[in-house]
């Protein structure tokens, strides 16, 4: 197991240009055509990235599509009744998600602003974290802020460190150490949703796809895995035993 603040460092080779791969990446075989893609508008990448925590982009589009409807802009979420907005998000689970949701629109609303474009504004909202407010502004905003949710938790750790995430206080301050250092300051929401893309797509928890990943011949993970297909664990061969039995009836009797 690999362990020490020195190993989420970025190998001069992997570090450099390592943003612009992920863009390019991105642009050929990222996601392109997810509803909240249709702009930059802050809204609505809100309330997608509120959806998309612990959640599937399969399982939220449908619910997305249906909450924007109802409730297109922040000042429509903000005036709602609360019972209304848990209606949207029945099904979809979290249901704290959209209480927070609808705190932070009322809050918003109440006080006549929008979608702040200022970190520390966002992370003060009820619902919305660091990874969930560097998403934002990057992606709405166009801002250089790292992210780090679970898919791009995976992303790095197998990457750089080449093994699982462990979730540990230490990976966590080393991981976005190392997310901080490699974000870029150009083309930054391309980057972001790269990171998510693969993540999500390519670097997948059971089965990763790593001959479409961009960085399958930097990643130690993948080595050791090709490692594992080429050399599979010699299997300890099960010693079977064989017992008979005899059983002779004689009137009435057995023996």
């Amino acid at each position: 197991m690999v362990r020490g603040a020195s190993q989420a460092r970025p190998s001069p080779d992997l570090a450099e240009g390592f943003s612009e791969r992920v863009v390019r990446w991105q642009k050929r075989r990222g996601r392109h055509d997810l509803p909240w893609q249709r702009d930059r508008d802050p809204y609505a990448i809100w309330v997608s990235e509120v959806m998309l925590q612990q959640t599937q982009v399969s399982t939220v589009t449908p619910y997305y599509e249906r909450f924007m409807k109802r409730f297109p802009t922040l000042d429509r979420l903000g005036r709602a009744r609360q019972k209304t907005v848990l209606l949207h998000f029945a099904g979809l689970g979290y249901y704290a998600r959209a209480r927070h949701l609808h705190a932070a629109a009322q809050e918003l609303t109440r006080e006549g602003r929008g979608i702040p474009d200022d970190f520390q504004a966002l992370i003060a909202l009820p619902g919305i974290g660091r990874s969930t407010a560097g998403a934002i502004l990057t992606l709405a905003f166009g801002a250089p802020y790292p992210i780090l949710d679970g898919n791009v938790r995976r992303l790095f750790a197998r990457l750089f460190e080449g093994r699982n995430p462990e979730r540990s206080r230490e990976e966590t301050a080393r991981l976005w150490a190392l997310a901080g250092k490699l974000v870029p300051h150009v083309e930054v929401a391309a980057y972001t949703q790269g990171l998510m893309d693969l993540g999500a797509t390519v670097c997948t928890p059971r089965i990763p796809d790593c001959p479409r990943c961009p960085f399958a011949r930097d990643c130690r993970f993948a080595r050791i895995q090709a490692c594992l297909v080429r050399h599979p664990p010699r299997r300890t061969p099960v010693r079977q035993r064989v017992m008979r039995l005899l059983i002779i009836e004689h009137q009435r009797r057995i023996y």
